[in-house]
């Protein structure tokens, strides 16, 4: 399991031109799911997401997690970051879990960061999202498990 973090001063989704979900200051989360990928995972990602102190604190050192800071969260699933680029020119997506385990694992991903804050919003688990945000930093993490 992957997730690619990046610290937003604003982020929203969108499909067919219609706004889902937007943040203000937060955490933009892309999850893509592997082969394999179990609840285990999906426990250390949520703690590991919501606890990494990737905010500035007062004296401009990161040392604020985005629950200290009051952020939101906006859960983007992301298909391509389960891919192969090992090999070739052409990704490969036989790592990827499929669709109905990874939806699976997605809305788990959901809930957790749900039942441990209250600011967390989704965008549509397999549709073809455009996404839109103000990276802050640019500050940028994988996290893989």
């Amino acid at each position: 399991m992957r997730v690619l973090l990046q610290r937003v001063s604003d982020a929203s989704v969108s499909v067919d031109g219609e706004t889902v979900s937007s943040i203000g200051r937060g955490l933009l989360v892309f999850l893509g799911v592997e082969r394999g990928d179990t609840e285990v995972e999906v426990d250390w990602l949520v703690d590991k997401t919501l606890g990494l102190r990737i905010f500035a604190d007062a004296d401009e050192l990161m040392n604020h997690s985005v629950m200290d800071v009051s952020g939101g969260v906006l859960v983007v699933s992301q298909f391509t970051l389960a891919a192969d680029t090992s090999r070739g020119r052409r990704p490969g997506f036989s790592t990827a879990a499929l669709p109905e385990v990874a939806e699976g694992l997605y809305e788990c991903f959901v809930t957790r960061m749900r039942d441990r804050w209250s600011k967390v919003s989704e965008g549509r688990f397999g549709a073809d999202m455009q996404v839109t945000l103000t990276n802050d930093g640019p500050v940028t993490f994988l996290l893989e498990r």
